[in-house]
């Protein structure tokens, strides 16, 4: 098993722990990471343009004139695609761009984006991230000392301190370890998580 060492917020090394090869060290599929980008992404556009049909316009519902005798075409509404006023023909309509994807593949890529990471040595373990107050500056220091910019943390639980603090940072995201996902994993350059969320992980992928 892979072993990588345990840090405090304050870069002191206080331990050093295994990481599980099938979650942090397998094959990196780059393929699957891409598939499950896509999947992501797709399932977050609206799809939201739309056009009036003739049942959605309004009105129309008396026909304008008789059948028969007045020299005209039959007609049975105003509201026909040839009126002014009427609905709109072969419009575009509101489109679902999301698509299936398998869970084994969704996991799978989950573990490809956490070993990818941790092959580029861009992932630092801390044995647990405290503040003891809302504080964007604690953040900011606290990144410094490990050298860090774009940077994706993961924590175990309910952190309201952490997250309240790095959320004016714009390339700063704080996650719980049930909502890691690859788009924000790949989005971050580095990746800091805590021992009990790689246990979380691990429970979760191994």
């Amino acid at each position: 098993m892979a072993k990588i060492a345990v840090y405090d917020i304050n870069r002191n090394q206080v331990s050093e722990r295994e990481l599980a090869d099938e979650v942090f060290n397998t094959e990196v599929k780059g393929y699957l990471i891409h598939d499950m980008v896509r999947y992501q992404l797709a399932a977050r556009r609206q799809g939201t343009s739309a056009s009036k049909n003739r049942a959605a316009v309004a009105g129309g519902g008396k026909k304008p004139y008789r059948q028969k005798g007045t020299g005209n075409a039959r007609q049975g509404t105003v509201r026909a695609p040839h009126f002014v006023g009427g609905g709109t023909a072969f419009g575009p309509s509101p489109r679902d761009f999301s698509f299936k994807l398998n869970r084994k593949v969704k996991k799978a890529a989950l573990r490809c984006a956490l070993s990818a990471r941790f092959k580029e040595e861009r992932l630092s373990v801390l044995n647990e991230i405290q503040l003891d107050t809302i504080s964007t500056k604690g953040v900011v220091e606290v990144l410094k000392r490990f050298e860090l910019d774009s940077v994706l943390v993961i924590v175990d639980g309910e952190n309201q301190n952490l997250e309240l603090s790095a959320r004016n940072l714009p390339h700063v995201k704080v996650l719980k370890a049930e909502g890691v996902n690859v788009y924000d994993l790949m989005k971050h350059r580095n990746l800091v998580v805590t021992e009990g969320a790689v246990e979380l992980l691990e429970g979760a992928l191994g």
